[in-house]
């Protein structure tokens, strides 16, 4: 089996083996990747995936591990093969296909706006000017949220380092029975509070992102009346935008998540450590506790501040990802030149669409 199409059925697997529904999304994630992985790859990878015996054995992959899934497994094991394969090719043909038609559309589209160019540019201009008003706040509030949050988590935490310090007055034996229920519980309030933050936090790229919908909403009320006989061609432009900042407020949501469980992967060797040290001989105890008891605090907050300096500066970068692709739309109306990523989003978004429609069946 080819390395590619072998990887695309684990992760498969591992998405709809977990749970009886299948995310169609997290599943378009994977095959679109795949995809466009497989695009710049050796031909023969191509061929291979469409053989019967690669086909034969996908197909006894899925079956052997989605069978008692769910109540639709057995058809998508049954369809999940025919359909990447007719996917993977019909992608070769609309690639070039919607490259093509994009070119021209924007073509046109610069065409007619051009003896509205001061309009034009005078209308995104104040479309930037509003969107940078608009995320001002919630990059700063995001910055509070991250203050706030490692804030708390670092006051949760500080009691633990009193205590340990306070169970080193007691004898060996003492110490040792009670150091892993303290090591449970201060893992239990690292969970808890990384948990807190992420709950935290994630409400905020949904937010972002209703400010991101409703601003190319905006900007599309603003130059409508300039491009009433190529609308096609600006709303493929304007659907182009909205994918290229839904997937940033996408990333925000994926970087604030992987910072949060960084946290958690930073703080959760304290407990480890107190652990270890209890499995250890009683007499060599507080030799190994001293070390800890002194750092755990300095650990605590040094690990905290690395989180709040990653994380706080997100909004800010959001918000500068969204202007920057405000512009470069503007300079593609300027142009009438297209960029290899318009096909390849809008090329993404039928992907997404044609999962979610075989799925849903």
């Amino acid at each position: 089996m080819a390395p590619k199409a072998a990887a695309l059925v684990l992760v498969l697997l591992a998405i709809s083996g977990s749970r009886a529904d299948v995310n169609p999304d997290e599943v378009a994630s994977v095959i679109w990747k795949y995809f466009t992985e497989l695009g710049s790859n050796a031909k023969d990878t191509v061929d291979q995936l469409h053989q019967t015996e690669i086909s034969k054995q996908l197909n006894t992959l899925l079956k052997s591990n989605l069978q008692t899934v769910s109540a639709y497994a057995e058809d998508l094991q049954a369809r999940l093969v025919p359909f990447a394969t007719e996917l993977q090719a019909r992608l070769a043909q609309d690639s070039q296909r919607m490259k093509e038609q994009i070119q021209r559309e924007l073509q046109e589209l610069q065409a007619k706006l051009a003896p509205y160019a001061d309009e034009v540019h005078q209308q995104i201009g104040t479309n930037i000017r509003q969107l940078q008003a608009k995320m001002s706040p919630y990059a700063e509030e995001l910055r509070s949220q991250v203050d706030r949050s490692a804030g708390e988590l670092k006051r949760a935490l500080e009691p633990y380092a009193a205590e340990l310090r306070e169970r080193l007055q007691d004898n060996a034996e003492s110490i040792q029975a009670s150091l892993s229920p303290y090591a449970d519980r201060l893992q239990q309030q690292i969970d808890g509070g990384v948990e807190s933050v992420k709950q935290r936090l994630s409400p905020m790229a949904d937010e972002l992102k209703a400010q991101v919908e409703q601003s190319v909403a905006e900007l599309r009320r603003g130059l409508s009346p300039y491009a009433q006989e190529v609308q096609d061609g600006l709303n493929r432009q304007l659907e182009s935008l909205t994918l290229q900042m839904e997937r940033a407020a996408e990333e925000l949501r994926a970087r604030l998540a992987a910072s949060s469980e960084e946290l958690r992967a930073q703080l959760s060797p304290l407990a480890t450590e107190l652990r270890e040290a209890a499995s250890g001989d009683a007499e060599g105890l507080r030799q190994r506790l001293a070390p800890l008891a002194q750092q755990l605090e300095q650990r605590v907050g040094q690990t905290l501040e690395t989180f709040r300096q990653q994380a706080a500066p997100f909004g800010d970068t959001f918000g500068k990802q969204l202007v920057q692709r405000l512009e470069e739309m503007r300079g593609k109306l300027d142009s009438g030149a297209a960029g290899v990523e318009d096909h390849l989003q809008l090329l993404e978004k039928e992907v997404r669409e044609k999962v979610a429609a075989f799925l849903s069946t």
